[in-house]
Order: structure tokens, then C-alpha cells, then sequence
């Protein structure tokens, strides 16, 4: 079933992709404007993927780092929000298409805001993802958090003592931002919140491994920092392992390549993989219609005021674009956003664009990284710190750009009880959260082919069901 979306054709209509920082900020920023605007997103919130990794430890719900964008934006008349994954625009005819289940709606645009952001990247391997998730969406941060506690509940449950090793050996594949703050908190989850909590295993036993190619931690932070958060996490009892690519990924452990070219097994039950991104792959689309090329991560380059080559009412903002060198970080989206929103509302209000459009100025508020509990690095112009200063920093920061006076509060007091003390009130996990990416995976192997259901052992009555109940609605669409 095709809609089309209720626009109002004799206002200005901008559609915003996205809901991330950038497009949240960019739609924000035109409440004021003469125009109406549509944001489209695959999800219903606004995802502050910076805490993700505490979703995965624990310490905050989803809802905490994830607010309702509906509600966030209800107080703006001239927003809507439309569910939907965007597979097509069509800048010649100035339509967004997104789809939502068996229903497709096309949207039309005046001005086009595309903030789609990026996703993991496993360097052409993406059948690792099966037994190694990201760490880009909610339903990872919930998919992780499941596997860290079910590999403390298998270990509990063996007298296989090898077997027990294999459980209580966590992977991170990836020492940037992400990777070495999550595998600080699997660290204090062990050492911390579940000591005394089993009878047969000492969690304290579990073995954290961190991984990556590169010969730093934290690469873009430089080498001083790099060093200091290593050490951190040393103490920690992570082992930090440089210079090692994964070459293989299954369901009992990994393969690692050093730099000396020797190969060698880690067996372990739980990895998780965040060693790279790509663009979202409407740049490519983008990129064919314009012309405008992409780098090796696939974001497309755009103009000195965010536009695509031809397309002066089309901005690319946040992690989908490549301009100057410019990081992959919120701060990005957010002034990418705020700029697009303020040049389409005065060009609305002058009627025409009467002059050059100022080029586009990042302003850099520095970068930061937890590596643990009452440690972090962080970077502000020429001056570096670490430490408990710069973990005070990054909880200020992280703090004021949680969205809405609510899930501050929650967040903070959840910060005290796991910072503070040892407990953490998020451990909840389900079968379902575990298991869902097969699923779904083998829901569309299923409608392919009957046959494939017994490829998951233990899910085939999971999968079979879903893809019959998925099926009517491939059909109809």
C-alpha cells in the first residue's frame, strides 16, 4: 500500500531524514520558521548513541538514552514525525520514500535535510555480525547486554572447566570511544556489581580482551591519552591486544592475525564488534544522482554550505558527510544541523536567496572517552586530561545533552547508584533480546526457502513462526 504523506503544498515543506542529532537539532532550529517539516525515521526515538555502551552494562535504561521523538517534538506545531525506513529519493522529482511494514509513503520536499548517520562496518564480513552485534542501535545495546549476562548464567550452570573459561571470556573488537568504553564497564560489572552474586563462578575470574589493528587505544586521541587510558584499563584487568586484525568470527570464538603474522584462536562466547562505520547507504544513492564522490567509509562529500553538487536546497549533515576532515562525532551533527536549519529559514523568509550562504565553520568542543569508573580521557582545544577531571567533564557534558529534564534526572540517579555504590538496575535480559537478530535473519531465509528453518538449532520454532507471520505482509507489500 502506497500514501501519500498530508503535506500543506502552499508552505514551505522541509523533510528532515533522520532523528538523530543532527536532524532533531536541524528540526528544532526551524520552529520558528514559516515552513512545515516532516521528519522520517526507521525508529520512534532519539537515540543518544554516545551511552549506548551503559544500556549494555547496565547502568541506564533504554528509555534514559532514548526519548520518544514524538514527545520531544509535540510542542512544535509545524513538526510531524513519520515511521519508516527511507529506501528511495528521488532529488528530480524532490521526493523522500520510505516504508513501514507493508505501507510505502512518498513525501515531498522543498528543502531536504539527509541526517541518516552511519552504521557498523565489519570491513566486508557481515556475516560476523551474527555472532559479533554492534553497538549502533538500541536493539544491540539490549542484544549485548542479553549475551554479557547469559555467558555469566552459562558459566554458572558447567563444571566443564574449559567450557566455563569460554563463557567468561568477553571480546571487544574495536579501541576507540566505543570499545574501550564498553570493555571498562564489562570490567566493573565483573569486579564490581556481580562479585557474590553466583555460588559456582568467581565473575571476578572473567577475562576482557580488547582488540584492534591499530597500534594505539583511542587512535584520534593521540598517543599520550591512548597510553593513559591503556594503563587504565590494564589495571582494570583488561587486556588490551594491538596490532591484531580479526580474520574470523563464530559461535565459539574468534580468530586473530598479529602483526607477526601468526594466527591464533581466543575462544570466547561473548564478542562484540565496534571497530568501524559506514555511511548510511542513501550516500551512495546520492552520490549516483550528483555525482558527488564518497571516501572509503562511503560518506559523500559535500559543498563548503553542507550541499550536494546541483542541489542547493539539499543539505548532507552529521556522519553521512565528508567535509575537511571533519570527525564522526555529535558536535558535527548538531552544528551541521542547527546551520542548515538557520540558512533554509532565512532564505524562506527573504523569499530568495538575495547572497553566498556563509561556508559552514565547525567548532571544536573537544573529545572525551569514560574508560571506567572515575576515569577518563578527554581533549579541549590544546589541552588534555585524564583522569578523575576528566571523567568529572565527561559526566557534565554527556549529562546537558541528554534530552529532556526527566531522563536527566533518571540518568543521574542512576549514575550515583552505579558509580557510587556497586549496583546497577538495568539487568534485566529476555530469551528474545538474545535471539532476536537470527530471527529476523532467518525469517527472510525461511520465505526464501523452508528448508533453511533448522540452521539455528534451538530457534527453529522461533523463526518458523515469524516468518509465518511476516509472510502475508511480504505478499501484500
Amino acid at each position: 500500500m502506497t500514501t501519500p504523506a498530508h503535506q500543506n503544498p502552499e508552505r514551505h515543506r522541509v523533510v528532515v531524514i533522520g532523528s538523530g542529532f543532527g536532524g532533531l537539532f536541524a528540526t528544532q532550529g526551524l520552529k520558528r520558521a514559516d515552513v512545515d517539516v516532516t521528519i522520517i525515521d526507521r525508529t520512534t526515538t532519539h537515540l543518544f548513541q554516545p551511552l549506548l555502551y551503559q544500556v549494555a552494562t547496565g547502568i541506564l535504561s533504554e528509555g534514559e538514552i532514548a526519548p520518544s521523538t514524538r514527545t520531544v517534538l509535540k510542542d512544535q506545531a509545524n513538526a510531524r514525525v513519520l515511521l519508516g525506513s527511507v529506501t528511495d529519493i528521488d532529488l528530480a522529482a524532490h521526493t523522500v520514500t520510505s516504508r513501514c511494514d507493508d505501507t510505502t509513503t512518498v513525501t515531498r520536499y522543498d528543502s531536504l535535510i539527509v541526517s541518516a548517520g552511519a552504521q557498523q562496518s565489519y570491513f566486508g564480513n557481515d556475516h560476523f555480525a551474527e555472532h559479533a552485534p554492534g553497538l549502533k542501535s538500541v536493539d544491540d545495546a539490549l542484544e549485548v547486554r542479553g549475551r554479557i549476562l547469559h555467558a555469566f548464567e552459562k558459566a554458572e550452570l558447567t563444571d566443564d572447566p574449559v567450557e566455563r573459561a569460554r563463557q567468561l571470556t568477553f571480546v571487544v573488537v574495536g579501541a576507540g570511544p566505543t570499545g574501550v568504553e564498553l570493555a571498562g564497564q564489562i570490567a566493573e560489572l565483573a569486579h564490581r556489581t556481580l562479585v557474590g552474586a553466583f555460588r559456582s563462578i568467581s565473575p571476578k575470574a572473567a577475562r576482557i580482551v580488547l582488540l584492534d589493528a591499530a597500534p594505539q587505544v583511542l587512535p584520534p586521541f593521540g598517543a599520550k591519552l591512548g597510553s593513559a587510558a591503556a594503563r587504565t584499563l590494564q589495571s582494570k584487568g583488561v587486556e588490551v591486544e594491538l596490532g591484531s586484525i580479526v580474520t574470523d568470527v563464530d559461535a565459539h570464538g574468534l580468530t586473530v592475525k598479529d602483526a607477526d603474522g601468526h594466527s591464533r584462536r581466543i575462544e570466547a562466547a561473548c564478542k562484540v564488534w565496534s571497530a568501524g562505520v559506514a555511511a548510511s547507504p542513501l550516500a551512495k544513492q546520492l552520490a549516483e544522482q550528483t555525482g558527488a564522490p564518497l571516501d572509503r567509509a562511503g560518506r559523500i562529500s559535500v559543498g563548503a554550505d553542507l550541499t550536494l553538487p546541483g542541489q542547493p536546497n539539499v543539505f548532507v549533515i552529521g556522519d553521512m558527510m565528508s567535509r575537511d576532515q571533519l570527525p564522526g562525532v555529535a558536535q558535527t551533527a548538531i552544528q551541521g544541523g542547527r546551520y542548515a536549519a538557520k540558512h533554509i529559514a532565512r532564505e524562506v523568509r527573504e523569499t530568495s536567496r538575495s547572497h553566498e550562504r556563509a561556508p559552514f565553520q565547525y567548532r571544536d568542543k573537544g573529545s572525551m572517552a569514560t574508560v571506567c569508573r572515575f576515569s577518563a580521557v578527554a581533549q579541549v582545544g590544546r589541552f588534555e586530561f585524564s583522569g578523575f577531571v576528566a571523567w568529572l567533564l565527561w559526566l557534565a557534558v554527556h549529562l546537558v545533552y541528554v534530552v529532556g529534564f526527566r531522563s536527566r534526572i533518571a540518568t543521574l540517579l542512576s549514575w550515583t547508584s552505579s558509580f557510587l555504590g556497586r549496583g546497577r538496575g538495568q539487568l534485566t535480559t529476555s530469551a528474545q533480546q538474545i535471539r532476536a537478530r537470527a530471527a529476523v535473519t532467518g525469517q527472510h531465509n525461511q520465505i526464501r526457502n523452508p528448508r533453511l528453518a533448522h540452521i539455528e538449532p534451538g530457534l527453529g520454532n522461533l523463526i518458523g513462526t515469524a516468518a509465518r507471520e511476516a509472510e502475508p505482509a511480504t505478499r501484500a507489500s
